[in-house]
């Protein structure tokens, strides 16, 4: 059974360099606008290709630019823009929706994969898009059964893509869903003049609605006052009927998430599809990685349309089910690189010995550990409060750019 690639957002160095250390094969993020989080997350410059392609390439990690928005006359210059220097910057692909998009990619000679918003369901639209792009998203909608069979069918008429591979189906395998699932949504357009399909969605779907007959004035009774809000696509628990559906690329949602979160999510995926390759993969390991990843945020988990389920689940309340949130402590100052210890300067709240604490930056990622011995003031101390000076043993490197945090237990209301 051939290993399925992990593929991890990136929404901004932080959580890109999360993704690397914790095992993702490729990632993908957006530039400065004309991509699905252009709002949702603080996105990368330009400037930033080469530095994005230099820590990548390092770990033999693929990179994809995401340009899926829908285009307009007036941006196609951007597009250009974009993709040349993708191009020159030694970008792996770009993941793309537009026709004009495809179309500067492929006369840049760039690796085209087609995005979930063309909404693919079916092995003649894959045969179409063969002739543009190597590897495609199916629509969010279908069961693993019509996955396995538009996969089986491209390896029995050996659909080739521009490369000369076999065309890739990628799936996404964790994360948010929206009302519009694959589609476009226009509710945020039609409320807020501000456009999903742009980047720029305004997530009306997850707020608390009544709904008022208009005739008669009665008010209708919700079992569940959030009924535009549906629970995280979560797929670890079936990840071996993925695999033998043939998918090769399992995308993680959370372009718009804090780096803790990609750190979580991934290190739990790839611990998952290690398993299945292995033959190791069992019940026992899938409920530790359920709770791993109900650590960190999310609107409660459910299967999506993958197992044949014809209605959605929804969220009962807003916001996050997480089990654990992050308390800001402190920044850091200085690295002792001979005695291998960080200095922080306590901010807000206390840190004790004992304490689960979590240092996040532009190169240090997400490192999530419990505190074992520090000095307070050059004292060795059991506690630190606001406006100590603290050293910690480190086995990394931090920068003044880092943060410090204590996670602490997140009471989630039932």
């Amino acid at each position: 059974m051939q290993k399925i690639e992990l593929m991890a957002p990136a929404g901004n160095f932080e959580s890109m360099q999360a993704a690397l250390d914790n095992g993702a094969n490729s990632i993908y993020f957006g530039v400065e606008q004309l991509n699905m989080r252009a709002r949702a997350s603080v996105n990368f410059t330009l400037d930033d290709l080469q530095e994005i392609v230099k820590r990548c390439e390092a770990k033999n990690v693929r990179t994809y630019l995401t340009l899926n928005t829908i285009i307009y006359d007036h941006d196609l210059s951007i597009v250009k823009t974009l993709i040349k220097k993708a191009k020159e910057a030694n970008i792996t692909a770009v993941i793309a929706m537009d026709q004009a998009v495809i179309a500067v990619a492929r006369e840049h000679g760039m690796e085209v994969h087609i995005s979930t918003q063309i909404n693919i369901t079916n092995i003649e639209t894959v045969k179409f898009y063969a002739l543009f792009a190597d590897t495609m998203v199916l629509s969010r909608e279908l069961s693993l059964r019509q996955v396995k069979h538009i996969t089986e069918q491209i390896e029995k008429e050996q659909i080739k893509g521009p490369s000369g591979r076999l065309i890739e189906i990628e799936i996404f395998g964790h994360g948010a869903l929206c009302m519009a699932v694959s589609g476009k949504c226009y509710m945020s357009l039609h409320s807020s003049n501000s456009s999903a399909n742009r980047g720029a969605c305004k997530q009306n779907c997850r707020k608390k609605y009544t709904v008022i007959d208009q005739e008669t004035g009665f008010e209708m009774e919700l079992d569940n006052e959030y009924i535009m809000s549906p629970k995280d696509l979560c797929t670890i628990d079936f990840l071996d009927e993925i695999a033998d559906a043939g998918v090769k690329v399992l995308k993680i949602e959370g372009r718009g998430r804090a780096p803790e979160y990609v750190a979580n999510v991934i290190k739990c995926y790839r611990d998952a599809i290690d398993s299945v390759k292995n033959d190791t993969y069992n019940k026992e390991k899938v409920i530790l990685w359920m709770q791993d990843l109900e650590k960190v945020y999310n609107r409660g988990f459910w299967s999506g349309y993958y197992l044949g389920q014809k209605l959605g689940e929804w969220s009962k309340g807003s916001g996050s089910h997480a089990t654990q949130k992050k308390v800001y402590i402190g920044k850091g100052v200085h690295f002792y690189p001979k005695a291998k210890v960080g200095e922080f300067k306590i901010e807000a709240y206390d840190l004790s010995i004992g304490d689960k604490i979590l240092i996040t930056g532009p190169t240090t990622g997400a490192k999530e550990f419990q505190l074992k011995d520090m000095l307070v003031n050059d004292k060795k101390l059991n506690k630190g409060t606001k406006g100590d000076s603290i050293t910690i043993p480190l086995e990394f490197r931090i920068r003044p750019s880092d943060k410090l945090y204590k996670i602490v237990e997140n009471k989630v209301e039932a």
